[in-house]
């Protein structure tokens, strides 16, 4: 009668020390492929996150370095060129340059009877608020009334200059993408980037309020000016645009290059008076306006005749 313990013989204290010793071994071996398979997966991990940050840096230089688009519509001479008639300033609408294409310069109304109102400005520069917001407009009724024209040509000089947001490039961008899609309303949105100029040093406007402004002005097809502004798509452009006007000669003028902004030329002179009196630009563009209409209307002295041998 069994009386319920086991028939197998006690493990001998040797049998017992080997059966320990091979647990040991086995667990030994099972720690080891967790290390491994913990390893394998770390590295694995790595090289994910290595991959990861390579595309996203690999996708930073390719935006850094793409091809340049082409520039924007209606600013063939690096400016867009605005007319009035009736009350009503139009923009001269010309083809978009293609990239490394050279800028077409404006060919001036030389009747004498038109101003030819340049500006070379930044939205940054404290000296170009200035002077907008006292010629404004004066401007306005003048290139309304068909007395003027105005070409403005937007520039970055002050990039750098604004807590590392770059306003001053992403605002000439703005307008870019205004001119591009609807130049009519491009007096309207320059006069309220100035109306609205941040300070020299500041952040600048953010790409909120640079299409509140486009918005504000009017312009046609709001929501393709609002993607170029996020896109900065007129940005090799403006860059481009800037270091021609810093290094190759002003059409129309003897200027050998800008050195600075703001520069306005009225008939190819440069003005150089007040930034804040209104009546001392007025009298510029009268006297510039004078000069070009009596060149344009003096007669040369007659050649005299030959009298015949008698």
């Amino acid at each position: 009668m069994s009386n319920g313990g086991s028939n197998q013989p006690r493990p001998t204290r040797n049998e017992q020390r080997e059966a320990a010793r091979e647990k040991a071994r086995v667990l030994r071996e099972e720690q080891k492929k967790r290390e491994r398979r913990n390893k394998w997966l770390i590295q694995g991990g790595v090289i994910l996150a290595v991959v990861a940050i390579a595309a996203i840096i690999g996708t930073l230089i390719f935006n850094s370095v793409k091809p340049a688009g082409p520039g924007p519509a209606n600013m063939a001479s690096d400016g867009i060129l605005l007319t009035g008639v009736d009350g009503v300033i139009t923009a001269t609408e010309t083809p978009a340059l293609d990239a490394g294409e050279a800028p077409t310069p404006t060919v001036p109304d030389d009747s004498g009877t038109v101003a030819n109102i340049v500006t070379y400005i930044d939205y940054l520069c404290p000296f170009c608020g200035q002077f907008e917001t006292t010629n404004s407009d004066s401007i306005r009724t003048m290139v309304e009334s068909g007395a003027a024209t105005l070409e403005v040509h937007p520039i970055a000089l002050l990039t750098n200059k604004s807590a590392g947001t770059q306003y001053s490039l992403r605002a000439a961008n703005a307008a870019a993408c205004v001119a591009n899609t609807s130049p009519n309303s491009f007096f309207d949105y320059n006069e309220l980037l100035f109306a609205n100029q941040p300070e020299e040093t500041s952040t600048g406007l953010d790409n909120s309020e640079l299409k509140a402004l486009a918005k504000e002005a009017g312009v046609s097809s709001l929501s393709t000016i609002e993607q170029c502004i996020d896109d900065t798509s007129f940005k090799k452009w403006v860059q481009d645009a800037t270091t021609r006007a810093l290094t190759e000669p002003v059409p129309n003028s003897d200027l050998e290059a800008i050195k600075g902004t703001p520069t306005v030329l009225v008939n190819g002179k440069q003005y150089e008076g007040s930034l804040t009196d209104p009546a001392e630009f007025q009298s510029f563009v009268l006297q510039a306006t004078g000069e070009t209409f009596s060149e344009s209307t003096s007669t040369p002295s007659p050649t005299p005749t030959p009298t015949p041998a008698q």
